[in-house]
């Protein structure tokens, strides 16, 4: 807990105490789609982020249409759950006219926030829309407290500090900030600067800074020489090539102590575009772990399963970013495997029928038999036996084939959209 004095301007400013019994940080996840949506909400999302179908930087994620929009808010709203809507490209002149009618449309739609990076869409957002908040997207890069105190005379209710930010920088601009703060805590980090990567544009004509990044860092690399150019130099390799630029992915969850203790109104989980196992399993987790902190911060400590959890779902190795220390080339992943012992992601419970029968969506092959657990939002993953394994029609069947519907059997109680998965 940051209490002690800030000098600023000559002056002695005491700074807020943060205190885990006053205040309760948001968990806000990402909602790429509606099913998403539903999975971020089941598992214990305070609030979600989500993007239309243009002016966002995640335009390979499904998106929502208009329609879906106001069904999003709609439901999220009757779970007592915010919605920030993102529209956090940098504009060209052609697209003013578009931007206009998307912001007349989310006044229309009615989330509780719009996500903005561009300046210019902010000066309208505030024309057109004054009555939803706006949010400062990551991208905007704000690294000090003048920069925050600036973007608050804009108009901005909240800031996406730049990830490049230490905790004690964090600390002490949510200790003075006139606004709301929001830092990522776990997934994929960029090897650029805020985001804005160049690499994406050069080397494949699709702008990372309008949604369309191809993410060249993950891919191979070498070194030519000038006069030997039909040399290639690997700089550090294993087996399957050289990864110079991939970044590991963030991983907070030994920390909940100091970031709900540096006052920072909302905690982000990245991954827009990763699928509802890793969704379910991150926000449980997060969940678990701030719940748990605020229930007892004297007796809080990490729970193992929450970091076996995590090192479950697909990933690249954990670091802990820039909170810390400047990372250097602990931040680099120079090998691009995945870490951690992988399950097997069967599907959803998608409803519930007699005698401890369930309707599962079915993603990939499960059979009469197999030992799966399932994920729920309380507790830890339950194991169990497949008993009896069904088509819609009641008509036994030996396996369920992907992107099929089936009933199974199991000997524990199940609740819609809990996670099921191959042990």
């Amino acid at each position: 807990m940051c209490a002690s004095s800030i000098l600023a301007g000559g002056t002695m400013i005491m700074p807020k105490i943060f205190t885990a019994a006053r205040v309760k940080p948001e968990l806000l996840a990402p909602a790429g789609n509606f099913e998403k949506l539903e999975i971020a909400i089941h598992y214990g999302a305070d609030a979600v982020y989500l993007a239309g179908e243009d002016f966002s930087l995640r335009n390979f994620s499904d998106n929502f249409s208009r329609a879906e929009l106001f069904k999003a808010v709609a439901f999220a709203h009757q779970h007592q759950v915010k919605v920030y809507l993102a529209c956090n490209i940098y504009s060209r002149n052609h697209e003013q006219e578009k931007i206009r009618d998307f912001l007349s449309q989310a006044g229309e739609i009615g989330p509780d926030a719009v996500i903005i990076s561009d300046p210019g869409i902010i000066l309208l957002a505030r024309d057109i829309i004054p009555q939803i908040p706006i949010h400062l997207s990551t991208q905007a890069n704000t690294t000090n407290i003048n920069a925050v105190k600036f973007w608050h005379g804009l108009g901005v209710k909240r800031v996406n500090l730049a990830r490049e930010l230490s905790l004690s920088e964090i600390r002490e601009i949510a200790s003075r900030s006139p606004m709301e703060t929001e830092t990522f805590i776990h997934g994929a980090l960029c090897i650029s600067y805020s985001g804005r990567c160049l690499l994406s544009s050069f080397l494949s004509g699709r702008d990372s800074n309008r949604g369309l990044c191809s993410h060249p860092c993950r891919w191979k690399y070498a070194v030519v020489e000038e006069l030997r150019p039909d040399q290639y130099h690997p700089v550090a390799e294993d087996g399957r090539g050289t990864y110079i630029f991939n970044s590991r992915d963030l991983c907070m969850i030994e920390h909940i102590p100091e970031l709900i203790q540096a006052g920072i109104t909302s905690l982000k989980i990245e991954g827009r575009m990763k699928g509802i196992n890793y969704l379910a399993s991150v926000v449980k987790t997060y969940r678990n772990a701030i719940d748990n902190y605020l229930r007892s911060p004297e007796t809080y400590k990490t729970d193992p399963e929450w970091l076996s959890e995590l090192f479950r779902v697909f990933h690249r190795e954990y670091c802990t970013g820039f909170y810390f220390d400047t990372p250097g080339e602990r931040l680099q992943n120079y090998d691009n495997r995945r870490k951690g012992e992988i399950h097997g992601f069967v599907g959803k419970i998608a409803g519930i029928g007699e005698d401890r029968k369930y309707i599962v969506e079915i993603r990939n092959k499960v059979s009469l038999g197999d030992l799966i657990e399932i994920l729920s939002p309380d507790g830890n993953p339950k194991p169990v036996r497949v008993l009896e394994l069904t088509d819609l029609q009641g008509n036994p069947i030996a396996s369920a084939k992907p992107n099929t519907t089936v009933l199974m059997k199991i000997e524990i109680g199940c609740r819609v959209n809990d996670i099921v998965r191959k042990i």
